[in-house]
Protein backbone atom coordinates (compact mmCIF):
# COMPACT_ATOMS: atom_id res chain seq x y z
CA UNK A 1 0.00 0.00 0.00
CA UNK A 2 1.37 3.57 -0.89
CA UNK A 3 2.06 6.12 2.12
CA UNK A 4 -0.20 9.59 0.96
CA UNK A 5 0.90 12.96 2.46
CA UNK A 6 -1.38 15.48 1.60
CA UNK A 7 -1.68 14.39 -2.29
CA UNK A 8 1.74 13.16 -2.50
CA UNK A 9 1.53 9.45 -3.01
CA UNK A 10 5.08 7.79 -2.23
CA UNK A 11 6.04 4.10 -1.52
CA UNK A 12 6.08 2.97 1.87
CA UNK A 13 9.74 2.20 2.44
CA UNK A 14 10.83 -0.15 5.23
CA UNK A 15 13.72 -0.22 7.21
CA UNK A 16 15.84 3.00 7.94
CA UNK A 17 16.99 3.68 4.11
CA UNK A 18 15.55 2.87 0.92
CA UNK A 19 17.31 1.17 -1.76
CA UNK A 20 19.21 3.68 -3.60
CA UNK A 21 22.30 5.68 -2.85
CA UNK A 22 20.41 7.16 0.08
CA UNK A 23 22.87 6.71 3.22
CA UNK A 24 22.53 7.41 6.51
CA UNK A 25 24.99 6.53 9.67
CA UNK A 26 24.69 3.06 11.18
CA UNK A 27 22.80 3.52 14.28
CA UNK A 28 25.12 3.21 17.75
CA UNK A 29 24.76 -0.32 19.28
CA UNK A 30 25.40 1.25 22.51
CA UNK A 31 22.90 3.80 22.76
CA UNK A 32 20.08 1.63 21.49
CA UNK A 33 21.42 -1.10 24.62
CA UNK A 34 20.33 1.57 27.19
CA UNK A 35 17.07 2.93 25.32
CA UNK A 36 15.42 1.85 28.43
CA UNK A 37 17.61 3.59 30.85
CA UNK A 38 16.98 6.87 28.47
CA UNK A 39 13.58 6.33 28.96
CA UNK A 40 13.74 6.30 32.59
CA UNK A 41 15.76 9.32 32.70
CA UNK A 42 13.67 11.53 30.02
CA UNK A 43 10.55 10.14 32.24
CA UNK A 44 11.48 11.94 34.75
CA UNK A 45 11.98 15.45 33.31
CA UNK A 46 8.90 15.36 31.22
CA UNK A 47 5.27 14.61 31.60
CA UNK A 48 5.15 10.65 30.73
CA UNK A 49 2.92 11.17 27.75
CA UNK A 50 5.67 13.47 26.88
CA UNK A 51 8.01 10.68 25.90
CA UNK A 52 7.47 8.46 23.20
CA UNK A 53 9.68 5.32 22.49
CA UNK A 54 6.85 2.06 21.79
CA UNK A 55 7.32 1.09 18.18
CA UNK A 56 4.02 1.53 16.89
CA UNK A 57 4.07 4.92 18.30
CA UNK A 58 7.74 6.38 17.20
CA UNK A 59 6.72 5.50 13.70
CA UNK A 60 4.48 8.67 13.30
CA UNK A 61 7.91 10.48 13.23
CA UNK A 62 9.66 8.50 11.01
CA UNK A 63 9.81 11.03 8.27
CA UNK A 64 8.85 14.44 7.37
CA UNK A 65 7.23 15.45 3.90
CA UNK A 66 10.49 13.56 2.30
CA UNK A 67 8.71 10.53 2.93
CA UNK A 68 10.82 8.60 0.14
CA UNK A 69 12.95 7.85 3.22
CA UNK A 70 12.28 6.22 6.80
CA UNK A 71 13.39 5.46 9.97
CA UNK A 72 11.43 5.15 13.15
CA UNK A 73 13.38 7.00 16.19
CA UNK A 74 14.75 5.41 19.13
CA UNK A 75 12.20 8.04 21.38
CA UNK A 76 10.82 10.87 20.03
CA UNK A 77 9.89 13.65 23.28
CA UNK A 78 7.66 16.55 23.38
CA UNK A 79 8.39 19.44 25.65
CA UNK A 80 6.51 21.91 26.20
CA UNK A 81 8.74 24.91 27.25
CA UNK A 82 12.27 26.12 27.53
CA UNK A 83 13.41 24.13 30.41
CA UNK A 84 12.35 21.13 29.27
CA UNK A 85 14.47 21.61 26.10
CA UNK A 86 17.32 21.84 28.18
CA UNK A 87 16.59 18.99 30.30
CA UNK A 88 16.42 16.62 27.35
CA UNK A 89 19.28 17.84 26.03
CA UNK A 90 21.57 17.59 28.99
CA UNK A 91 20.05 14.22 29.45
CA UNK A 92 21.21 13.64 25.70
CA UNK A 93 24.63 15.21 25.86
CA UNK A 94 25.56 13.00 28.94
CA UNK A 95 24.53 9.60 27.56
CA UNK A 96 25.81 10.72 23.89
CA UNK A 97 22.03 10.65 22.38
CA UNK A 98 21.67 12.05 18.76
CA UNK A 99 19.23 14.06 18.61
CA UNK A 100 16.89 15.74 15.77
CA UNK A 101 14.86 18.95 16.10
CA UNK A 102 11.46 18.51 14.63
CA UNK A 103 8.96 21.27 13.93
CA UNK A 104 5.94 20.29 12.32
CA UNK A 105 7.43 17.65 9.69
CA UNK A 106 6.43 19.70 6.45
CA UNK A 107 10.50 19.89 5.38
CA UNK A 108 10.79 18.61 1.63
CA UNK A 109 14.45 17.95 2.17
CA UNK A 110 14.28 15.49 5.18
CA UNK A 111 15.81 17.50 7.48
CA UNK A 112 13.73 16.23 10.24
CA UNK A 113 14.81 12.33 9.15
CA UNK A 114 15.50 10.44 12.30
CA UNK A 115 17.92 7.85 12.54
CA UNK A 116 17.07 4.63 14.52
CA UNK A 117 19.36 5.28 17.51
CA UNK A 118 18.39 9.48 17.67
CA UNK A 119 15.68 11.05 19.64
CA UNK A 120 12.78 13.25 17.84
CA UNK A 121 12.71 16.44 19.88
CA UNK A 122 9.00 17.91 18.71
CA UNK A 123 8.31 21.48 19.49
CA UNK A 124 4.37 21.30 18.39
CA UNK A 125 3.67 22.08 22.19
CA UNK A 126 5.72 25.26 22.63
CA UNK A 127 2.79 27.21 20.41
CA UNK A 128 2.15 30.36 22.50
CA UNK A 129 2.64 33.73 21.95
CA UNK A 130 4.88 35.38 24.96
CA UNK A 131 4.55 39.06 24.04
CA UNK A 132 3.15 41.51 21.42
CA UNK A 133 4.67 44.86 20.72
CA UNK A 134 3.02 47.25 18.50
CA UNK A 135 4.77 50.40 19.31
CA UNK A 136 8.04 48.28 18.56
CA UNK A 137 6.71 46.03 15.75
CA UNK A 138 7.52 42.50 17.10
CA UNK A 139 6.11 39.88 18.14
CA UNK A 140 7.58 37.22 20.62
CA UNK A 141 6.21 33.28 20.28
CA UNK A 142 7.44 29.99 21.07
CA UNK A 143 8.90 28.24 18.54
CA UNK A 144 6.34 25.48 17.63
CA UNK A 145 3.58 27.95 16.64
CA UNK A 146 2.40 27.91 12.92
CA UNK A 147 3.72 30.55 10.60
CA UNK A 148 0.00 31.65 10.27
CA UNK A 149 -0.94 31.97 13.35
CA UNK A 150 1.54 34.23 13.63
CA UNK A 151 0.02 36.73 11.60
CA UNK A 152 -3.51 35.83 13.25
CA UNK A 153 -2.15 37.17 16.31
CA UNK A 154 -2.45 40.64 15.08
CA UNK A 155 -4.39 40.62 12.15
CA UNK A 156 -6.77 42.76 14.23
CA UNK A 157 -4.64 45.24 14.67
CA UNK A 158 -3.77 45.85 11.19
CA UNK A 159 -0.40 43.64 11.26
CA UNK A 160 0.49 40.59 9.79
CA UNK A 161 4.06 38.45 10.10
CA UNK A 162 5.67 38.51 6.29
CA UNK A 163 7.24 35.49 5.77
CA UNK A 164 4.57 33.36 3.83
CA UNK A 165 5.65 29.55 2.90
CA UNK A 166 2.91 27.62 1.05
CA UNK A 167 2.69 25.29 3.85
CA UNK A 168 2.08 28.30 6.45
CA UNK A 169 -0.99 26.89 7.78
CA UNK A 170 0.97 23.92 8.86
CA UNK A 171 4.69 25.00 9.13
CA UNK A 172 6.21 25.73 12.38
CA UNK A 173 8.67 29.12 13.06
CA UNK A 174 11.10 26.69 14.71
CA UNK A 175 11.61 24.90 11.00
CA UNK A 176 11.31 28.41 9.05
CA UNK A 177 14.23 29.51 11.24
CA UNK A 178 15.87 26.22 10.46
CA UNK A 179 15.40 26.55 6.75
CA UNK A 180 15.34 30.04 6.18
CA UNK A 181 12.18 29.87 4.91
CA UNK A 182 10.97 32.50 2.09
CA UNK A 183 7.02 32.52 0.06
CA UNK A 184 5.61 34.26 -2.31
CA UNK A 185 5.69 37.74 -0.61
CA UNK A 186 9.44 37.21 -0.29
CA UNK A 187 10.35 39.16 -3.07
CA UNK A 188 9.83 42.56 -1.49
CA UNK A 189 9.76 42.10 2.47
CA UNK A 190 12.84 39.49 2.68
CA UNK A 191 12.84 35.93 3.90
CA UNK A 192 12.82 34.58 7.57
CA UNK A 193 16.34 36.26 8.09
CA UNK A 194 15.15 39.67 6.95
CA UNK A 195 12.23 39.26 9.77
CA UNK A 196 13.97 37.50 12.65
CA UNK A 197 15.14 39.71 15.27
CA UNK A 198 15.72 37.08 18.11
CA UNK A 199 16.29 33.88 19.76
CA UNK A 200 16.56 31.69 22.96
CA UNK A 201 18.12 28.48 22.12
CA UNK A 202 19.36 25.88 23.94
CA UNK A 203 22.83 24.74 23.34
CA UNK A 204 23.33 20.61 23.26
CA UNK A 205 25.05 20.61 26.67
CA UNK A 206 21.24 21.92 28.10
CA UNK A 207 23.30 25.45 28.14
CA UNK A 208 20.13 28.66 27.23
CA UNK A 209 21.24 31.05 25.46
CA UNK A 210 19.70 34.58 23.75
CA UNK A 211 20.73 35.90 20.52
CA UNK A 212 19.27 39.36 19.13
CA UNK A 213 16.56 40.63 20.80
CA UNK A 214 14.01 43.57 20.36
CA UNK A 215 15.66 45.51 17.47
CA UNK A 216 17.50 44.45 14.36
CA UNK A 217 21.47 44.72 14.20
CA UNK A 218 22.27 44.07 17.31
CA UNK A 219 25.70 44.73 18.04
CA UNK A 220 28.45 42.05 18.00
CA UNK A 221 29.07 38.96 15.56
CA UNK A 222 26.10 38.57 13.73
CA UNK A 223 25.13 34.56 15.44
CA UNK A 224 21.71 35.32 14.67
CA UNK A 225 22.57 35.01 10.81
CA UNK A 226 24.31 32.10 11.75
CA UNK A 227 21.53 30.41 13.49
CA UNK A 228 19.09 30.77 10.78
CA UNK A 229 19.24 28.60 7.98
CA UNK A 230 21.76 26.15 9.70
CA UNK A 231 18.95 23.22 9.77
CA UNK A 232 19.17 22.51 13.26
CA UNK A 233 22.50 21.69 13.84
CA UNK A 234 24.13 24.38 16.24
CA UNK A 235 21.12 24.42 18.94
CA UNK A 236 17.15 23.88 19.19
CA UNK A 237 14.97 27.35 19.04
CA UNK A 238 12.35 27.43 21.68
CA UNK A 239 11.36 31.24 21.65
CA UNK A 240 11.77 33.93 18.40
CA UNK A 241 11.28 37.26 18.49
CA UNK A 242 9.73 38.37 14.79
CA UNK A 243 8.82 41.48 12.76
CA UNK A 244 5.45 42.53 12.13
CA UNK A 245 4.53 44.99 9.69
CA UNK A 246 1.70 47.30 8.80
CA UNK A 247 -0.65 45.23 6.32
CA UNK A 248 -0.42 47.30 3.45
CA UNK A 249 -3.34 50.18 2.36
CA UNK A 250 -4.10 47.85 -0.43
CA UNK A 251 -3.02 45.26 -3.19
CA UNK A 252 -3.54 44.31 -6.48
CA UNK A 253 -2.09 41.52 -8.47
CA UNK A 254 -2.10 41.23 -13.02
CA UNK A 255 -1.93 38.33 -14.68
CA UNK A 256 0.22 37.93 -17.62
CA UNK A 257 0.40 34.75 -20.10
CA UNK A 258 2.94 34.29 -22.58
CA UNK A 259 3.51 31.74 -25.41
CA UNK A 260 7.08 30.71 -24.45
CA UNK A 261 8.67 30.12 -20.70
CA UNK A 262 11.86 32.11 -21.80
CA UNK A 263 10.05 35.00 -22.87
CA UNK A 264 7.92 34.92 -19.51
CA UNK A 265 11.27 34.59 -17.81
CA UNK A 266 12.69 37.28 -19.92
CA UNK A 267 10.01 39.67 -18.79
CA UNK A 268 10.60 39.44 -15.36
CA UNK A 269 14.09 39.81 -15.42
CA UNK A 270 13.21 43.06 -17.13
CA UNK A 271 11.07 43.83 -14.40
CA UNK A 272 13.79 43.14 -11.44
CA UNK A 273 16.37 45.15 -14.30
CA UNK A 274 14.21 48.59 -14.43
CA UNK A 275 13.85 48.80 -10.66
CA UNK A 276 10.60 48.20 -10.24
CA UNK A 277 9.84 45.98 -6.71
CA UNK A 278 6.43 44.03 -6.68
CA UNK A 279 5.62 42.30 -3.36
CA UNK A 280 5.02 39.32 -5.60
CA UNK A 281 6.05 37.82 -8.80
CA UNK A 282 5.21 34.14 -9.31
CA UNK A 283 5.60 31.91 -12.73
CA UNK A 284 3.90 29.00 -13.62
CA UNK A 285 4.35 26.76 -16.59
CA UNK A 286 1.75 24.97 -18.99
CA UNK A 287 1.60 21.81 -17.31
CA UNK A 288 1.17 23.56 -13.95
CA UNK A 289 -1.74 26.09 -15.67
CA UNK A 290 -3.36 23.40 -17.51
CA UNK A 291 -3.45 21.58 -14.27
CA UNK A 292 -4.14 24.23 -11.79
CA UNK A 293 -7.20 25.53 -13.76
CA UNK A 294 -8.69 21.34 -13.81
CA UNK A 295 -8.54 21.25 -9.88
CA UNK A 296 -9.41 25.10 -9.58
CA UNK A 297 -11.20 26.58 -12.01
CA UNK A 298 -9.51 29.30 -11.59
CA UNK A 299 -9.85 30.44 -15.31
CA UNK A 300 -6.92 31.19 -16.23
CA UNK A 301 -5.75 31.37 -20.22
CA UNK A 302 -4.74 28.78 -22.78
CA UNK A 303 -0.87 29.45 -22.83
CA UNK A 304 2.81 28.67 -22.36
CA UNK A 305 4.15 30.32 -19.46
CA UNK A 306 2.15 32.53 -16.92
CA UNK A 307 3.41 35.68 -14.46
CA UNK A 308 1.36 36.82 -11.69
CA UNK A 309 2.57 39.77 -10.23
CA UNK A 310 1.21 41.71 -7.18
CA UNK A 311 1.77 45.10 -6.06
CA UNK A 312 0.50 47.17 -3.12
CA UNK A 313 0.84 50.50 -1.51
CA UNK A 314 -1.96 53.17 -1.70
CA UNK A 315 -4.09 53.38 -5.33
CA UNK A 316 -1.59 56.11 -6.87
CA UNK A 317 1.16 53.90 -6.13
CA UNK A 318 -0.44 50.38 -7.20
CA UNK A 319 -1.68 52.31 -10.21
CA UNK A 320 2.04 53.71 -11.05
CA UNK A 321 3.58 50.33 -10.27
CA UNK A 322 0.84 48.13 -12.62
CA UNK A 323 1.82 51.39 -15.16
CA UNK A 324 5.84 50.53 -15.53
CA UNK A 325 4.94 46.68 -15.22
CA UNK A 326 2.59 47.16 -18.13
CA UNK A 327 4.88 48.88 -20.19
CA UNK A 328 7.66 46.20 -19.99
CA UNK A 329 5.57 43.32 -20.40
CA UNK A 330 4.31 44.73 -23.42
CA UNK A 331 7.54 44.60 -24.83
CA UNK A 332 7.16 41.19 -24.64
CA UNK A 333 4.30 40.47 -26.82
CA UNK A 334 1.80 39.02 -24.07
CA UNK A 335 -0.91 36.75 -25.23
CA UNK A 336 -3.16 38.11 -22.68
CA UNK A 337 -2.78 40.63 -19.60
CA UNK A 338 -5.26 40.72 -17.21
CA UNK A 339 -6.09 43.07 -14.20
CA UNK A 340 -8.15 42.47 -10.70
CA UNK A 341 -10.17 44.61 -10.29
CA UNK A 342 -11.94 43.27 -7.46
CA UNK A 343 -11.45 41.51 -4.18
CA UNK A 344 -13.14 38.33 -5.85
CA UNK A 345 -10.96 38.60 -8.86
CA UNK A 346 -7.85 39.23 -7.32
CA UNK A 347 -8.93 36.09 -4.98
CA UNK A 348 -9.64 34.16 -8.62
CA UNK A 349 -5.68 34.93 -9.79
CA UNK A 350 -4.10 33.57 -6.98
CA UNK A 351 -6.35 30.90 -6.70
CA UNK A 352 -4.56 28.59 -9.23
CA UNK A 353 -0.67 29.12 -8.18
CA UNK A 354 -1.93 28.45 -4.53
CA UNK A 355 -3.40 24.82 -5.57
CA UNK A 356 -0.36 24.39 -7.74
CA UNK A 357 1.24 21.79 -5.76
CA UNK A 358 -1.49 20.11 -4.61
CA UNK A 359 -2.92 19.96 -8.42
CA UNK A 360 -0.18 18.24 -9.59
CA UNK A 361 0.19 15.59 -6.74
CA UNK A 362 -3.74 14.75 -8.04
CA UNK A 363 -2.05 13.10 -11.04
CA UNK A 364 1.22 12.22 -10.24
CA UNK A 365 4.45 11.52 -7.72
CA UNK A 366 6.49 14.30 -8.04
CA UNK A 367 9.86 15.81 -6.82
CA UNK A 368 10.18 19.21 -5.65
CA UNK A 369 13.39 20.86 -6.13
CA UNK A 370 14.17 24.54 -4.81
CA UNK A 371 17.68 25.50 -6.41
CA UNK A 372 18.05 29.41 -6.57
CA UNK A 373 19.78 31.26 -9.84
CA UNK A 374 20.06 34.70 -10.49
CA UNK A 375 16.96 36.49 -12.34
CA UNK A 376 18.72 37.23 -15.15
CA UNK A 377 19.61 33.44 -15.85
CA UNK A 378 15.62 32.29 -16.34
CA UNK A 379 15.55 32.30 -19.76
CA UNK A 380 18.63 30.06 -20.41
CA UNK A 381 17.53 28.02 -17.14
CA UNK A 382 14.49 27.19 -18.15
CA UNK A 383 15.30 26.03 -21.64
CA UNK A 384 17.77 23.58 -20.20
CA UNK A 385 14.82 22.55 -17.41
CA UNK A 386 12.73 21.61 -20.68
CA UNK A 387 15.97 19.73 -22.49
CA UNK A 388 16.74 17.50 -19.36
CA UNK A 389 13.40 16.35 -19.27
CA UNK A 390 13.31 15.07 -22.68
CA UNK A 391 16.82 13.69 -22.25
CA UNK A 392 15.50 11.87 -19.29
CA UNK A 393 11.75 11.24 -20.61
CA UNK A 394 10.23 12.53 -16.92
CA UNK A 395 8.00 16.07 -17.16
CA UNK A 396 8.67 19.00 -15.39
CA UNK A 397 6.08 21.46 -14.47
CA UNK A 398 7.37 24.73 -13.46
CA UNK A 399 5.89 26.78 -10.76
CA UNK A 400 7.84 29.35 -8.65
CA UNK A 401 8.80 32.71 -6.90
CA UNK A 402 10.30 34.20 -10.27
CA UNK A 403 10.96 37.58 -8.50
CA UNK A 404 14.41 36.54 -6.11
CA UNK A 405 15.01 33.39 -8.72
CA UNK A 406 13.80 30.52 -6.25
CA UNK A 407 12.82 27.96 -8.56
CA UNK A 408 10.67 24.76 -8.11
CA UNK A 409 10.79 22.25 -11.09
CA UNK A 410 8.18 19.51 -9.91
CA UNK A 411 9.56 16.59 -11.38
CA UNK A 412 6.73 13.81 -12.23
CA UNK A 413 7.25 10.38 -11.83
CA UNK A 414 5.86 6.94 -10.87
CA UNK A 415 6.97 5.34 -7.59
CA UNK A 416 5.31 2.36 -8.53
CA UNK A 417 7.90 1.35 -11.57
CA UNK A 418 11.29 0.31 -10.67
CA UNK A 419 13.70 2.57 -11.09
CA UNK A 420 11.50 5.97 -11.78
CA UNK A 421 12.39 7.71 -8.26
CA UNK A 422 16.05 6.84 -8.55
CA UNK A 423 15.90 8.47 -12.66
CA UNK A 424 13.90 11.18 -10.95
CA UNK A 425 16.68 11.69 -8.38
CA UNK A 426 19.24 11.84 -11.23
CA UNK A 427 17.26 14.22 -12.69
CA UNK A 428 16.60 16.26 -9.92
CA UNK A 429 20.50 16.73 -8.79
CA UNK A 430 21.43 17.84 -13.10
CA UNK A 431 19.06 20.67 -12.33
CA UNK A 432 20.64 21.62 -9.18
CA UNK A 433 23.74 21.56 -10.42
CA UNK A 434 22.74 23.64 -13.12
CA UNK A 435 21.41 26.42 -10.75
CA UNK A 436 24.53 26.56 -9.20
CA UNK A 437 26.68 26.62 -12.44
CA UNK A 438 24.84 29.70 -13.80
CA UNK A 439 26.18 31.39 -10.71
CA UNK A 440 23.29 29.96 -7.87
CA UNK A 441 22.74 28.19 -5.20
CA UNK A 442 21.36 24.70 -4.24
CA UNK A 443 18.53 25.45 -2.22
CA UNK A 444 16.84 28.71 -1.83
CA UNK A 445 14.28 28.06 1.28
CA UNK A 446 13.83 24.31 1.68
CA UNK A 447 17.06 23.70 2.87
CA UNK A 448 20.49 20.91 2.16
CA UNK A 449 19.15 18.07 4.51
CA UNK A 450 19.56 14.68 3.22
CA UNK A 451 18.14 15.19 -0.25
CA UNK A 452 20.67 17.89 -1.45
CA UNK A 453 23.71 16.67 1.23
CA UNK A 454 25.62 14.69 -1.58
CA UNK A 455 26.14 17.87 -3.60
CA UNK A 456 27.41 20.53 -1.40
CA UNK A 457 30.85 19.48 -2.71
CA UNK A 458 29.84 21.06 -6.55
CA UNK A 459 28.80 24.10 -4.30
CA UNK A 460 31.62 24.41 -2.10
CA UNK A 461 35.39 23.74 -2.22
CA UNK A 462 36.47 21.34 0.12
CA UNK A 463 38.25 24.38 2.55
CA UNK A 464 34.58 26.14 2.44
CA UNK A 465 32.72 22.87 4.18
CA UNK A 466 35.82 22.69 6.30
CA UNK A 467 35.54 26.01 7.48
CA UNK A 468 31.46 25.24 8.64
CA UNK A 469 32.08 22.16 10.01
CA UNK A 470 34.80 23.86 12.50
CA UNK A 471 31.99 26.17 13.24
CA UNK A 472 29.47 23.09 13.71
CA UNK A 473 32.26 21.81 16.10
CA UNK A 474 32.47 25.00 18.68
CA UNK A 475 28.45 24.80 18.97
CA UNK A 476 28.09 20.76 19.12
CA UNK A 477 31.52 19.48 19.89
CA UNK A 478 30.47 16.09 20.11
CA UNK A 479 28.25 16.22 16.83
CA UNK A 480 25.42 14.97 18.21
CA UNK A 481 22.75 17.60 16.72
CA UNK A 482 21.33 16.62 13.50
CA UNK A 483 24.66 15.12 12.41
CA UNK A 484 23.58 13.16 9.12
CA UNK A 485 22.31 16.18 7.61
CA UNK A 486 23.60 19.19 5.44
CA UNK A 487 27.28 17.60 4.87
CA UNK A 488 27.78 14.61 3.01
CA UNK A 489 28.58 11.86 4.93
CA UNK A 490 31.90 11.27 4.28
CA UNK A 491 32.71 14.66 5.29
CA UNK A 492 32.05 14.67 8.88
CA UNK A 493 33.02 10.61 9.26
CA UNK A 494 35.40 11.36 11.79
CA UNK A 495 33.49 13.94 13.75
CA UNK A 496 30.99 11.76 14.08
CA UNK A 497 32.74 8.71 15.31
CA UNK A 498 34.85 11.01 17.65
Amino acid sequence: MPFTIGKIILPIVKGCQKDTKMEMPTPNAAVLNKKSHIVRRLSKVLPRESVISEEHETRAYECDALTAYRCSPMIAVLPENTQQVSDILRICHEEGVPVVPRGSGTSLAGGAMPTADCVILGVAKLNDVLETDYDNRLIRVQSGRTNLSVSDAVEENGFFYAPDPSSQLACAIAGNIAMNSGGAHCLKYGVTTNNLMGVTMVMMDGEVVEIGGSHLDSAGLDLLGLICGSEGQLGVVTEATLRILHKPVGARPILIAFDENEVAGACVADIIKAGVLPVAMEFMDRLCIETSENFAKAGYPNAEALLIIEVEGSELEIEEQLTKIISIAEKHNPVELRQSNSPEESAKIWLGRKSAFGAIGQISDYMCLDGTIPVSELPFVLRRIGEISKQYGLRVGNVFHAGDGNMHPLILFDANKSGDLELCEKMGAEILRLCVEVGGCLTGEHGVGVEKRDLMFDQYSHADIEAQLNIKDVFDPKWLLNGAKVFPLIATEDRRAA
